[in-house]
């Protein structure tokens, strides 16, 4: 794989999450809009503590998510 091909950032996490955590990317995303109210380190929380993730696979998702959000 090329340089300009590998994956960055937050997206460099989806397959580990995938594989650790059974359920698509799109199921985590759809989570994370029913409490997108909340700020970035509560998302993480919530993610922490209501779905038994790691903080580095949250903060990647939601990262993601809010980056996402920005760009409309």
């Amino acid at each position: 794989m090329s340089e300009e091909q590998k994956v960055k950032g937050p997206a460099s996490y989806f397959p580990s999450i995938e594989k650790k955590y059974g359920q698509p990317i799109s199921h985590w995303l759809t989570l994370l809009g029913s409490v997108s109210a909340r700020k970035h380190m509560e998302m993480v929380a919530w993610l922490k503590a209501e779905h038994g993730m790691g903080h580095g696979h949250a903060n990647a998702l939601v990262a993601h998510f809010l980056a996402a959000a920005k760009k409309g």
